[in-house]
């Protein structure tokens, strides 16, 4: 059979038991509402998808992610796999087709194709005056006000399993993720987590879509759902905005990462899930070599402080 691929990841979907709050802090986050009904709320980026952020109305749970292919024949594919529903016609805004598969832990995989798509939100550039470059503004003085990051689309996940082994080998033969990097704890050959990305063969990619920790506590769940900004300064505005609301948590950031160099900053949102801004990330393709490096260099920051052990061990269900 051939190796089976997801193109790209759609969207997250969490359950909340307030779709008031929800919003609120997914506005404040950056996003923008496409559209909400009695018992779920849609939020999208300023790219052209119809949503990246979907909460529906209950306990507060980690429903699961939903991953995107390329054609309707790689759907019908995916729904042939053990334990797979059929494919779905999709009752909720923005349309589309849907398989359902449920990963070594439970959570809900979509596999998703034909979801509309939107007109991108128009982002006004900033112009910057770098000293390696051409002058690209003048007469213009640079003035921001108060204001959320501006979120343009869904980077990746991260989840925590004590089946780690398991979980690692079915989303890398499920859904087609091979592996950019691997960090390790004790020695080489005990892998404490693993970035995977896409395989769009030369076609560059984010270095990793799907990132699997092993985990420090007995936890299993998700550390964290991440969204791309326009540039650094949205990741300052919204850092400082965020801070100005005194009501969410703040776990780790801003600075860079090691691996995949994005910089970064976390929060969380008022039911503690980790929600990240993210900005200039490393784009990898077929032609990367892959490393494993020791987790005092896989989960530093090239700048910044080290990572708090509270979200280090973050681990919603």
């Amino acid at each position: 059979m051939t190796q089976l691929k997801v193109s790209d990841l759609s969207h997250v979907r969490l359950k909340s038991p307030d779709l008031d709050i929800a919003e609120q802090f997914l506005t404040d986050f950056g996003m923008v509402k496409v559209e909400r009904t009695a018992t779920a709320l849609y939020m999208r980026g300023t790219g052209p998808a119809h949503h990246i952020h979907v909460t529906e109305l209950g306990a507060p749970k980690v429903v699961g992610l939903a991953f995107e292919v390329a054609s309707a024949d790689a759907l019908a594919a995916f729904a042939k796999l053990p334990g797979a529903t059929g494919v779905e016609t999709i009752d909720e805004p923005g349309g589309g087709r849907r398989v359902r598969l449920a990963d070594p832990n439970g959570y809900q995989i979509e596999i998703v194709h034909g979801i509309a798509t939107a007109a991108p939100i128009a982002v006004p550039p900033r112009l910057l005056n770098l000293g390696s470059g051409p002058v690209q503004r003048t007469g213009t003085l640079m003035r921001m006000s108060p204001q959320p990051a501006r979120v343009k689309r869904i980077g990746h996940a991260v989840m925590v399993a004590q089946a780690y082994e398991k979980t690692l080998r079915w989303y890398q033969e499920t859904l087609g993720l091979v592996p950019s990097d691997n960090v390790w704890l004790e020695s080489p050959d005990h892998t404490f987590a693993s970035f995977n990305r896409l395989d769009r063969g030369d076609t560059f990619v984010d270095h990793h879509v799907f990132m699997l920790s092993r985990g420090t506590g007995q936890a299993t769940g998700m550390n964290h759902i991440s969204f791309e900004v326009q540039d650094f300064d949205d990741v300052m505005l919204g850092h400082e905005y965020l801070k100005s609301r005194e009501r969410y948590k703040h776990y780790w950031g801003v600075g860079r990462h090691y691996l995949g160099s994005q910089i970064f900053d976390y929060w969380g949102d008022p039911w503690g899930r980790g929600h990240e801004h993210w900005t200039d990330g490393d784009l990898l393709n077929a032609g990367h070599e892959f490393t494993n490096v020791p987790i005092d260099i896989g989960f530093n920051s090239q700048w910044g402080s080290e990572p708090p052990r509270e979200f280090v061990e973050l681990a919603s269900p």
